[in-house]
């Protein structure tokens, strides 16, 4: 009986640790959350103000300065850049990244490497 309980929970712990390799490999697949902002909009409470996804080029940002400065009407225009794993809340994002090989080497275990550094 005692031998049938350790052999149940050995197999539970190996079932376990598969499970978080598996989580562990395909977070470093996947693309890091992003967020359109416009980087000209920055409030040391709030972080920078969320812009429209068309604001910001598709692709990867190169943390280039004015890359995605788009004009609207005569004189407005926004400064939007990709920003990266940055906390949510309402239309503001903070403590996040510009960089998407930051955001990806930072991603977890076993993801470091993985994104091409700029310069």
């Amino acid at each position: 009986m005692a031998e049938t309980r350790r052999r149940l929970r050995s197999s539970t712990v190996v079932l376990g640790g598969m499970g978080v390799l598996a989580a562990a490999l395909s977070a470093c697949g996947s693309d890091p959350d992003r967020r359109c902002v416009d980087r000209d909009s920055y409030d040391y409470i709030n972080g920078y103000k969320i812009v429209a996804d068309k604001n910001c080029k598709s692709g990867s940002s190169s943390s280039s300065y004015g890359k995605g400065r788009k004009t609207t009407g005569t004189t407005k225009s926004t400064n939007a850049d990709w920003y990266y794993d940055a906390d949510v809340s309402g239309r503001y994002a903070d403590h996040g990244t510009f960089s998407r090989s930051e955001a990806v080497d930072r991603g977890g275990f076993g993801c470091s490497g993985s994104g091409s550094g700029g310069g």
